[in-house]
């Protein structure tokens, strides 16, 4: 199912829908604090959990992929885990990608299959919400433009769990264009004052596969497609047209046909994220390319160190 996210969401302050919906947002909380508590069994491995607190595109998966590069130049044998849910093929399909991908109906069976195979570390692209595990090594992700939205949690707003909860953790990690920093570190200090923020901008790896002195048409069904655009426009590419879709949008031959046919009566190329490429399967077309990026941490040696 394709769900595009409310736009009342991701308002600075919530309004009445956000506020009619607070009941049920109330209701999910008590749930959730009755979930099952963390087994502090031991386990013959060192586990990293890249998390979030807004729902999608907060750079979980981007992140997961360095710090496994990073392991790896450390001789590190490293792999992912990865909760199996059938809509999120292409991030487990990015994943497999760049190195060993361990899928599961639970993330503790997951694991011990890397046990099993001997891994040393293993990499979790989200499980902060699980609480039948207990991380080494949490990280709670944010993207600099959305950041928390209106504030509030599922499905008033969108959040996981209330922002108050980062006094609980250790670490944060700001994706994105390095946006709005200063107003979100206030934020944060101002709930936990030990926490240690790290930083993340998105990088274009293949820029030379592209003309800058062409018109583009742009589309993603990514959870931060005003992260993506506002890459590309640093990167001066003229985008005449960009097309958001909701997270994980499943395109079909229909669809495709609309954008080709858009982006021919504009008189322009078309570009999309590689997330979005893998999705497109068999449906895929010669004249749409995607962008490869890599997440460059600007205080890298300073979270190797966490790392270690």
């Amino acid at each position: 199912m394709n769900i595009k996210k409310p736009n009342f969401w991701d308002q600075k302050t919530p309004n009445l829908f956000a506020y009619l919906l607070l009941p049920i947002a109330l209701i999910i909380k008590i749930f959730s604090y009755f979930k099952k508590k963390p087994d502090n069994k031991k386990m013959n491995i060192k586990t990293i959990c890249i998390g979030n607190f807004y729902i999608g595109g907060t750079g979980k998966t981007s992140l997961c992929i360095k710090i496994n590069k990073i392991l790896k130049k450390k001789k590190i044998k490293s792999c992912f885990i990865k909760k199996f849910y059938k809509n999120q093929a292409d991030e487990q399909k990015l994943l497999e990608n760049n190195g060993k991908l361990f899928l599961s109906l639970t993330r503790r069976e997951a694991i011990q299959s890397a046990i099993d195979e001997n891994y040393e570390v293993a990499i979790l692209d989200d499980g902060i919400q699980d609480k039948s595990i207990t991380y080494d090594l949490s990280f709670i992700c944010f993207n600099n433009i959305n950041w928390i939205g209106n504030g509030m949690t599922i499905p008033a707003g969108p959040l996981r769990e209330d922002i108050g909860n980062l006094k609980n953790y250790d670490h944060v990690f700001l994706n994105g264009n390095l946006e709005n920093l200063d107003e979100i570190k206030t934020q944060i200090l101002k709930i936990n004052s030990k926490i240690n923020i790290h930083l993340g901008k998105y990088e274009i790896t293949n820029l030379n596969e592209f003309k800058k002195e062409n018109d583009y048409l742009v589309f993603s069904g990514i959870g931060n497609h005003s992260t993506f655009v506002a890459m590309l426009k640093e990167h001066g590419f003229k985008i005449k047209k960009d097309l958001e879709f909701s997270d994980h949008y499943q395109y079909n031959r229909n669809d495709l046909n609309k954008i080709i046919s858009e982006a021919e009566l504009l008189n322009c190329k078309i570009i999309t994220t590689e997330k979005d490429f893998l999705r497109l399967n068999e449906k895929n077309d010669s004249k749409i390319k995607f962008i490869k990026s890599e997440l460059k941490i600007i205080d890298e040696e300073k979270l190797i160190k966490f790392i270690n």
